[in-house]
């Protein structure tokens, strides 16, 4: 796959570290060429100086042939204008903007922009770290609004159904795993000692689960 990374800041250059050990072609824009020290002199993808708004540099940097683009400069506005131009002029395939602001994130998302509010995930994950470090958290799904957390079925739940379990709009058992295969069970279906469930919450909902597994 060919990525294009705009902005060298932290995210960036750790972005690109990660998707070159992945094996991706990756091309990393930055508008100070100084930024680009931060990804050693080992680094196996390519840069490109030059501001992500001009679209001769996005063209320098490859995106007429890029499959994703990511703008994750210091700049919220920014990002975005950058986003919409790989989209609508360059028509590149996935494209992410990050912001600051999760208030924004959910207008442009509105809007068909695909985007991750970092200050949202992270705030999130912080309390999950703060006050619930006895569930484990496998995967946080679009901001953290929603949380997989990955669980042995307790004593007390076995031959309940999923049903009893289930709240709606807040908890959901998503799968179970049992004797070596893993299924999406019905409403009625019965945990059995040994079972591991995978469950869909919303954060705000995570003491209501704590208390059906008796934890908190």
């Amino acid at each position: 796959m060919r990525v294009i990374i705009v902005g060298c800041g932290r995210m960036g250059s750790e972005l690109a570290h990660q998707l070159v050990e992945d094996g991706q072609e990756v091309t990393i824009v930055d508008a100070d060429p100084r930024a680009f020290e931060r990804l050693g002199a080992g680094f196996k993808g390519k840069t490109v100086a030059g501001s992500g708004l001009d679209r001769d540099v996005l063209a320098r940097a490859g995106a007429e042939h890029a499959d994703a683009l990511a703008a994750v400069t210091a700049g919220d506005n920014l990002n975005v204008v950058i986003a919409r131009v790989a989209r609508n002029v360059f028509n590149v395939p996935k494209v992410v903007a990050r912001l600051y602001d999760p208030r924004r994130a959910e207008i442009y998302q509105r809007l068909g922009l695909q985007t991750v509010s970092s200050t949202a995930w992270g705030a999130s994950r912080i309390i999950q770290l703060l006050g619930h470090r006895e569930l484990n958290v496998i995967a946080s799904l679009g901001n953290g609004e929603v949380e997989l957390i990955e669980l042995e079925v307790p004593p007390h739940w076995v031959n309940r159904t999923v049903n009893n379990v289930n709240v709606p709009a807040e908890i959901s058992v998503t799968s179970v795993s049992r004797k070596g295969s893993t299924f999406i069970p019905a409403l009625g279906t019965a945990f059995q000692n040994g079972d591991r469930l995978v469950i869909a919450v919303l954060p705000t909902s995570r003491g209501r689960l704590e208390s059906l597994l008796a934890l908190g």
